[in-house]
């Protein structure tokens, strides 16, 4: 059987509010009881005078129509009865022991089929729950039995006001008591139900999640833990949404990216193939160039995808970093010289060793200085600079203009992304590189962020730890 959470919370509150009125119930049960166990002698003595008369009334008249035929009246006739005779008893006998004063209000009057004709009777119920006693004197009439006279008591003598009491208002602590248990039921019910429509509804987006609608939102305006998960919910939906969105534009990209350098590919190789031109070494050339364009492309793919799987190997060690960058740069001199660009270096930094991949951290000097080959005019110069500042070496490529825009410069680094496609495209570049840079350097617990440069291009600033 399948007992869910809001039936086990409904139980739960419904258990505690039972709990409470359960240990109200039993202080009244262990102010009333433990005592005496038997009917005080002066009380009952009260009774059996009480009994004789009513014997005797009953002889007289046949039946009880002796009573007050006005129900007001006959209620308390019977305590006015008990009244008379406690009074008689004190007169008789001034040394003799008191009937309880609340006797009075104890003591009921059945006729033969059970039924109250007048006097107080303590119900069943009241009977149970604050551990009372019923003791009963029959009444006859020489015949059979014609009625019975029900005296309740307590244990403890000292209570009987107490008794009384309840007796008294039994009608009204009955109202009270099943009040109190609809407003518990009631009470539980919301509570659990608080709480299961809340549930309810993480379940139901679990389930749609699940099933593939990454676009599922809650939307659950609650201050407690619930309303936390379900933000958390939210925000875990929000992640997955934009990570397929990465996804299918990251397939989309690649797709792109790869058709265009084999269409060119396929176009030279079938003008080869049909005679449209010949097999000249520069006919040639250009093919092997489209193929290497091609190589590349699918190796920075590679990379990127072995490094979001951690699979980017790193051989370790200690690095000069500032003897890369004049080593990358030299490699640069004669296309920076081919290109109309002046490259430039500042003086070495105080320390510029760190831990890491001499290898990787080159492959990223290269594209940076390569987005600068490719991106700045003719005639401008790039500079780069070191700085080393406690425990941080800092690296700074500024090319001159143009530069990117604003807006641009927050998302370059993301794969597949160009400030202008088009001249990108025309210029070769796929929009990995930046990327694949961007990951290699935060492998080595450094930082690679873009700003403009002072000198009207782009800046690229290589933040690595320096080895201590």
């Amino acid at each position: 059987m399948r007992f869910t959470l809001g039936a086990r919370l409904f139980l739960a509150v419904l258990g505690s509010f039972l709990a409470i009125g359960a240990v109200g119930f039993e202080l009244v049960r262990w102010n009333v009881s433990a005592h005496s166990p038997h009917v005080a002698a002066a009380d009952a003595a009260v009774v059996l005078r009480l009994r004789d008369e009513l014997q005797q009334h009953y002889r007289e008249h046949q039946d009880w129509s002796f009573l007050p035929a006005n129900p007001a009246q006959r209620k308390t006739w019977l305590g006015q009865q008990i009244a008379r005779l406690q009074a008689a008893a004190a007169d008789d006998d001034a040394a003799a022991p008191v009937a309880s004063a609340a006797l009075r209000y104890r003591v009921g009057l059945l006729d033969a089929d059970e039924q109250l004709l007048t006097g107080a009777l303590a119900q069943r119920f009241l009977i149970v729950t604050a551990a009372l006693d019923r003791v009963s004197y029959a009444l006859t009439d020489g015949q059979g039995e014609i009625g019975t006279l029900v005296l309740a008591r307590a244990d403890n003598q000292d209570t009987d006001l107490v008794v009384a009491f309840l007796i008294e208002q039994q009608r009204n602590l009955a109202i009270l008591g099943a009040t109190c248990l609809a407003l518990a039921i009631i009470a539980a019910a919301l509570l659990s139900a608080s709480f299961r429509r809340p549930i309810h509804r993480l379940v139901e987006g679990a389930r749609r999640l699940g099933a593939g609608q990454i676009d599922t939102r809650l939307n659950l305006r609650r201050s407690d833990e619930l309303g936390e998960l379900a933000r958390t919910f939210d925000q875990l939906a929000a992640q997955l949404e934009a990570a397929e969105s990465s996804r299918r534009e990251w397939v989309a990209n690649t797709s792109h990216e790869l058709r265009t350098p084999l269409a060119v590919l396929r176009a030279q190789l079938e003008a080869l193939r049909d005679g449209v031109r010949a097999p000249s070494p520069e006919n040639i050339e250009l093919v092997m160039r489209q193929a290497l364009t091609l190589g590349k492309l699918v190796d920075d793919l590679g990379a990127l995808a072995r490094s979001d799987m951690g699979q980017l190997d790193y051989s370790l060690a200690s690095v000069d970093v500032w003897a890369l960058v004049t080593e990358t740069a030299q490699t640069f001199a004669d296309r920076f010289s081919t290109a109309g660009l002046a490259l430039a270096a500042s003086p070495a930094p105080a320390q510029a060793t760190v831990h890491g991949d001499a290898g990787r951290l080159r492959q990223v000097l290269v594209n940076l200085l390569e987005n600068s080959l490719r991106y700045t005019d003719r005639g401008g110069r790039v500079q780069i600079t070191g700085e080393a500042s406690g425990a941080t070496l800092k690296l700074t490529i500024d090319d001159t203009s143009p530069g990117v825009p604003p807006a641009s410069l927050a998302r370059l680094g993301e794969r597949f992304y160009r400030a202008d496609a088009s001249r990108s495209r025309q210029l070769g570049g796929a929009g990995l590189g930046l990327a694949l840079s961007r990951q290699i350097v935060e492998a080595h617990g450094g930082q690679l962020d873009f700003s403009a440069s002072p000198l009207g291009g782009l800046r690229a600033t290589l933040t690595l730890t320096l080895v201590a």
